[in-house]
């Protein structure tokens, strides 16, 4: 991580969950707030559809990565996770106010809108550095299909209720042949997400690791595996497969696969640029997004 001690932000992106009430007023109030501040203000053109007569600039999610120096997404870790995709492109710094349910990314809170985000445009900030990853599908050597995501990528059956058989690869070298409901390929960021209910690790941000975890295995000795992230994963789909397995990137399909079909994945080169206020500590967020205890005596 690094921190900054003066801001220096001219031009500030704006982009919100749509559908959400409270998001639109967050969103208002913020609006309010960075114009009494004196920044110059654009806002994402599906976004401004909420904010009518709002009187400022409007740009695409990638334009907005061109123009601005900071990108503020109001909406829940789903809202940032679509964001950082499209803007880890430009390297845009990129922070979350929380409108979700969990939020582990977006980890300010609307009741301290105006201190946290004016502390951050003050410079007291920290910058994280996160990895994604790149999904693509080959059929007969040829490109059918890709995707990226700061999660996870997940290999599972869609609405079929059938097990999956494929063979797994890590650079080159045959690990296994599985019979399963799937499989879930995630980043560090994703490790808190839905490889956790799988039954992952949880992983520190900093790690420069992925995690294949295993979803429903035929047999009882398949467990979660830890490789350096530099890694190239390859899923043969099997031959004999009755489904066409869907590969989702962060909970999105963008392909289905065929018997044959092989999976390639491999860290993306661009990182996503995280902003948090100055005293962020992912482990305070375990404790308050998960329910640990704290220190006895407290």
């Amino acid at each position: 991580m690094q921190s900054s001690k003066s801001g220096g932000f001219r031009n500030i992106g704006l982009i919100g969950r749509l559908g959400s009430a409270r998001v639109v007023d967050t969103l208002k109030r913020l609006l309010r707030f960075l114009d009494e501040s004196g920044y110059h203000v654009i806002i994402e053109d599906r976004t401004a559809t909420v904010l009518l007569e709002h009187g400022h600039p409007e740009a695409s999610r990638r334009m907005l990565g061109e123009l601005c120096d900071l990108v503020i997404v109001v909406g829940g870790d789903g809202s940032l996770l679509g964001a950082a995709r499209t803007l880890c492109h430009s390297g845009t710094l990129v922070l979350g106010v929380n409108r979700g349910r969990l939020g582990f990314l977006t980890d300010i809170s609307p009741g301290e809108l105006e201190a946290r985000v004016g502390g951050v445009l003050e410079g007291h900030y920290e910058v994280e550095e996160r990895f994604l990853l790149d999904a693509e599908l080959y059929r007969d050597g040829v490109l059918s299909g890709s995707g990226d995501a700061l999660n996870e990528v997940v290999i599972h059956p869609g609405k079929a209720v059938r097990m999956i058989e494929f063979e797994l690869f890590i650079d080159g070298q045959f690990v296994y042949s599985q019979r399963s409901d799937g499989l879930i390929v995630a980043t560090p960021t994703g490790s808190t997400a839905y490889s956790l209910s799988g039954g992952g690790p949880i992983m520190h941000p900093k790690l420069d690791v992925v995690t294949l975890v295993p979803m429903f295995p035929h047999t009882l000795s398949s467990r979660p595996i830890v490789i350096d992230a530099a890694s190239e994963i390859r899923v043969h789909i099997g031959e004999t497969n009755q489904t066409y397995p869907h590969i989702s990137c962060d909970g999105q399909t963008r392909a289905v696969a065929k018997p044959d079909d092989v999976l390639v994945i491999r860290r993306k080169p661009q990182r996503v640029q995280l902003v948090h206020p100055l005293g962020h500590n992912f482990y305070e967020v375990l404790r308050s997004k998960l329910g640990w205890s704290n220190r006895l005596g407290d």
